[in-house]
């Protein structure tokens, strides 16, 4: 009986080693912290970064990580105050004689183009919104919060109500461009440029409108209705 030849043993494959981490990033504590948290922004849900995986990401300790945040939130704070800072870090001289929607028209655009590392965590932070209603709520206030600054930068009055008014609006009308900026894939931007055009447009026209209803005085409406009754009830009289 011929015997079968001995299959050779299949050698033991080698465990597969993990990638290697990406090295932390540079900067105080703080400017880590927020630069980790963007990088796992962009790689994961809002709700699924915690403390531990942004410390580590950091290469900070938690007690850092605590001494300068105390939520995710705030961390997501601080980096819309960067991207604040280096918008307004950046003075067009050759802007000031510009009407003010062209004004606001080159603040705006500044701003995407300083957004731009940050493009997938914007996606990702729209889509955990979407599904988080306190988290929009929250990111609302924050949006009004820089879009003051960003009609202050255009020289555009931002104070008491009327200016809040107008950056609630301007948030609303920033976030509408935004999805037009997360897929416009040309180095130009020209599609985020007539979207944000087209955006101005109405927001100029509400506007406009606003500050019609600013200029009306309720007693300064009274004043004039009651003097056109005197000169009505003075007719009769003459004739």
């Amino acid at each position: 009986m011929v015997r079968k030849p001995q299959r050779q043993s299949r050698p033991a494959s080698e465990p597969a080693t993990a990638p290697a981490p990406p090295p932390p990033p540079a900067g105080t504590v703080r400017e880590k912290i927020v630069a980790a948290f963007m990088a796992l922004l962009a790689e994961k849900r809002f709700d699924e970064i915690g403390f531990g995986d942004t410390a580590a990401r950091a290469g900070v300790s938690l007690a850092e990580c605590r001494e300068e945040f105390g939520s995710t939130l705030a961390i997501l704070a601080a980096h819309m105050k960067q991207i604040d800072r280096k918008v307004l870090g950046h003075t067009d001289t050759d802007m000031a004689e510009e009407p003010p929607r062209e004004r606001l028209f080159d603040v705006l655009m500044r701003r995407f183009e300083v957004m731009a590392p940050y493009k997938e965590a914007v996606r990702s932070l729209l889509r955990s919104a979407a599904r988080n209603p306190g988290l929009a709520f929250a990111l609302n206030g924050l949006a009004v919060r820089s879009q003051t600054w960003m009609l202050t930068a255009a020289d555009i009055d931002a104070a008491g109500p009327r200016g809040m008014i107008r950056a609630q609006g301007l948030a609303m009308l920033f976030g509408s461009t935004l999805r037009t900026w997360l897929d416009d894939e040309d180095e130009g931007l020209a599609r985020t440029m007539a979207a944000l055009d087209r955006a101005l447009g109405r927001g100029q026209r509400w506007s406009g409108m606003l500050d019609d209803l600013s200029r009306f005085s309720p007693r300064r409406f009274l004043r004039s209705r009651r003097r056109r009754r005197h000169e009505e009830d003075e007719e009769p009289a003459a004739a």
